[in-house]
């Protein structure tokens, strides 16, 4: 079982990573749209970085719970 619960705790850490590199990317983005005055890129930002928040929100609190599973 101990290496079930490292491979959570693994899981866990790339989620959240992907999530925070997809909410960079955004926030990027966005502050782009902002520059450029491009309301495209804007609205792609923020779709981003909600993107991000939402799977780093998965991975802090989903993926913890396939631990309890077995």
């Amino acid at each position: 079982m101990g290496f079930f619960t490292s491979a959570v705790g693994n899981l866990k850490t790339m989620v959240i990573a992907i999530g925070a590199g997809l909410g960079v990317w955004g926030g990027i983005n966005l502050a782009e749209g902002y520059g450029n005055d491009n309301p495209g890129a804007k609205s792609q930002g923020i779709k981003q970085l909600m993107a991000g928040g939402g799977v780093i929100l998965i991975g802090t609190q989903l993926i913890p719970q396939l631990a309890s599973l077995f």
